[in-house]
Formats: structure tokens, sequence, C-alpha cells
């Protein structure tokens, strides 16, 4: 059988994109706002760029295993489309943080519910994979 699983990874290499742009964007606001390592407390806007790319940061291990689990046992164009809805919503979150605390809410619950139907996804298709053998 020949392994089929290529939309999965081409999620997996879109996250990679996803963290440099974070960790460049601040790279960036360290040097707009002479914010030197490892300070993390300084303007505002830093503190929310900072934190809006170690938030993402923080959660894309969880994403990733979700996906994978979801994609292998459950169906890996469901989780591989539920992973790229993930990544845009995290891209909005990030922006909407840059800007102000409050523009991260709406952004923050779409990807809150993207990994929980993720969770469900990857439960469903354990399941049907463990009592199906």
């Amino acid at each position: 059988k020949q392994n089929t699983a290529r939309l999965l990874p081409f999620v997996c290499y879109s996250l990679f994109f996803f963290l440099a742009y974070f960790t460049l964007q601040v790279i960036y606001a360290r040097r707009k706002f002479k914010i030197s390592p490892p300070e993390t407390a300084g303007h505002p806007e830093f503190e929310r760029i900072f934190r809006a790319q170690v938030n993402c940061s923080e959660y894309f291990p969880i994403f990733i295993s979700l996906l994978w689990v979801a994609g292998i046992f459950f169906h890996q164009g469901m989780a591989a489309a539920c992973g790229v809805l993930y990544l845009y919503t995290r891209f909005r979150y990030f922006h909407g943080y840059a800007l102000a605390a409050q523009g991260r809410l709406g952004p923050l619950y779409a990807s809150a519910r993207l990994l929980w139907l993720l969770v469900g996804l990857a439960v469903a298709g354990l399941l049907a994979h463990f009592l199906l053998l």
C-alpha cells in the first residue's frame, strides 16, 4: 500500500513559515524599540508582539500532535483543512494581538474551536481504529 499522507506534511511545512514569520516580527520589534535580548519588557507594542509569538509557539506542539493523529486515524483531508484554518486563525491572532490586546480574542476563540475539533477527530479515529481491530 502506497503512503498517501501528502497533505499533512504540507501543513507542517507551512507551520515552519509561520514560526519564522512570527520570530522575525519579534526581531524587528526589538530593533524598532531598542530592546535587546534577553529583555522581554519594554514598549507595550513590543510586549504584545512578543507575547503573541510566544503564545503561538506554545500551542504549536499540541496542534502538530492533534493534526497527525487526526490525519492518520480519522481523515487526512479533514485534518489538513482544519490545520490550514488553524494556521490562518493564528495568523489573525498574531496581528490582532500586535495591534491591541482585545484584537486577539476573536481569532483565539476560533483557533481553540479548531483545536477541539481536531481533538474530536483524533479521538473518533483512534476509537474506530482500536475498536475495529
